[in-house]
């Protein structure tokens, strides 16, 4: 047994997002969204689930932020749903949306918890998906007014801010895979959509300083961890395009001011190329404060030429191990190795954990009790990874589970749960899990034992 330590100063959080547990999609002058448009859709979702009432946070907020304050967390890492203060996703500001999230923000302020907003996490506006979405320019001005929105709105309040959530998710696996809103299957468009996404990134930071909001900025992306299956030069090539593919490829302009050479060389092969105008790389590198790393999983992958190995000729190669319920396999020093290689690349920045989290689908036994050991054992192994990286000079400063409770799982429904807190999708009662008492031992202590 070891005793793994944290700085005192290190940010215990959770994470959720505004369309996986608001509900209320309908209310009080809320828009219409592309994930409600894509899960009205028949087909596009299991079982037909939907988020018109997900956790029914929206109506529950002291509840949830009770839940929060037991808990013990220092940080809450939340999503604004922007078709909720700005319905057509510019013009009219909707008072009752933002009145909702003042609730929220002064809620969490009153029981000692900082807010880490962030600001884009997929629910984009369906007025502005009809307008061609982030496949459209028109989008890059519209996201940096609702971005100059909120930060005058919060300022003093909100200090800690992200612009987007997994923009690999947001670009490639909705737009080029169509397995999440708005559903197509497009590269050009998939690779429009992250350019996009990062001149829109660039503007908001840029808005960020110009108007001197307090606190600091950032970008959270899903960056993916392949390791070679062989020692070769193709298996090695083949593992850098995935961990490109969502890392590098929006890291390098924010940081670099250009792409990723092996990756435009790649897309270069196939046909394809972002949609760079002139100003453009200036815009999006601009000076970020962090980087959050959204951390599940990692692959083994050796190069495929074929249709297994995919657009990027990269082939997953399974590891024997453990997976989650979702399916995803168990490697925690991936997380360590990520971490490592973002901080030698990117000078050492601040790094926070946004998202690590583990699904499994354990329900209520008749003791009244959910007994996840599983979900403990994944986030002791992946916490002793980061405490390896603090020890080893990385500037980790806080790490935020996913998720706070069970929830709208996006494509997958309501089939797969993450939280900490279960939830009863019919009543909506919620209920602490063993996982929740662990926690929260570990987040009193700022240390545990493994």
């Amino acid at each position: 047994m070891s005793i793994h330590k944290f700085p005192q100063d290190f940010k215990w959080g959770v994470a959720t997002a505004s369309y996986q547990i608001e509900g209320a999609y309908n209310e009080d002058g809320r828009g219409m969204s592309i994930w409600d448009t894509f899960a009205h859709t028949p087909g596009k979702v299991k079982n037909g689930d939907n988020g018109n009432v997900a956790c029914d946070s929206y109506h529950r907020v002291e509840e949830d932020v009770q839940l929060l304050k037991e808990l013990g967390v220092k940080v809450y890492r939340f999503s604004v749903s922007w078709p909720r203060v700005l319905p057509s996703g510019r013009g009219e500001v909707n008072r009752a949306g933002l009145d909702y999230y003042h609730r929220l923000v002064d809620a969490l302020l009153a029981n000692g918890i900082e807010p880490f907003c962030t600001l884009y996490h997929w629910d984009l506006p369906q007025a502005l998906q009809d307008e061609g979405g982030w496949g459209s320019r028109g989008s890059i001005d519209a996201f940096a007014q609702y971005a100059e929105l909120m930060f005058n709105e919060f300022k003093g309040k909100i200090k800690h801010w992200i612009t987007f959530n997994e923009p690999w998710c947001m670009a490639f696996l909705s737009n080029y895979l169509g397995v999440h809103a708005p559903g197509n299957k497009d590269l050009q468009l998939a690779i429009d959509v992250s350019h996009h996404l990062l001149v829109a990134h660039g503007k908001a930071v840029k808005r960020f300083r110009e108007l001197g909001i307090p606190g600091e900025i950032g970008i959270a992306p899903n960056t993916a961890w392949a390791v070679p299956y062989r020692n070769t030069e193709e298996d090695i090539e083949a593992c850098l395009r995935i961990n490109g593919w969502s890392g590098d490829w929006y890291l390098d302009p924010i940081y670099f001011g250009e792409y990723p050479k092996f990756m435009l060389e790649w897309y270069e092969k196939l046909g394809y190329q972002p949609p760079v105008v002139a100003g453009d790389m200036d815009i999006i590198r601009q000076p970020i404060d962090f980087i959050g790393i959204n951390y599940y999983t990692s692959s083994m992958n050796r190069y495929n030429p074929g249709e297994e190995g995919g657009m990027l000729s990269s082939e997953a190669v399974s590891l024997g191990v453990a997976k989650t319920d979702i399916g995803w396999e168990i490697y925690a020093e991936g997380l360590y190795q990520l971490l490592r290689y973002t901080a030698d690349k990117y000078g050492n920045p601040n790094l926070y954990i946004t998202e690590n989290g583990a699904c499994y689908n354990d329900g209520l036994e008749q003791d009244g009790r959910i007994h996840d050991q599983r979900r403990i054992d994944y986030l002791a192994m992946h916490l002793i990874q980061a405490s390896r990286a603090i020890e080893d000079g990385i500037n980790l400063k806080g790490y935020m589970e996913w998720s706070l409770m069970d929830n709208f799982e996006w494509a997958e429904g309501y089939g797969m749960r993450f939280g900490l807190v279960h939830v009863d999708y019919d009543t909506l009662v919620r209920t602490k899990k063993d996982s929740y008492y662990w926690y929260k031992g570990v987040i009193s202590r700022n240390w545990f034992e493994r």
